[in-house]
């Protein structure tokens, strides 16, 4: 019994040995994460002020050049 805890004991040191020696890039990955979000934030806040330009429509907004000729037409 006190071998299979010390075994135990000496995984869980491990594990955390691991989750340790992995900590800064992990951090590192949040602060990137944190900027993209923010970036989407920004650009999401920007979105209303720019929705009047065509380009920035999505693709299945736009309409094709086809369209206001046959609006026109009628």
């Amino acid at each position: 019994m006190g071998f299979l805890s010390f075994l135990l004991l000496a995984a869980i040191t491990y594990l955390i040995w691991r989750i340790t020696d992995q900590l800064p890039d992990l951090i590192f990955r949040i602060s990137e994460v944190q900027r993209d979000v923010a970036e989407l934030r920004r650009t999401l806040a920007d979105a209303p002020t720019s929705a009047s330009k065509p380009a920035s429509l999505p693709t299945t907004q736009r309409q094709s050049p086809a369209e206001p000729a046959a609006d026109s037409a009628s």
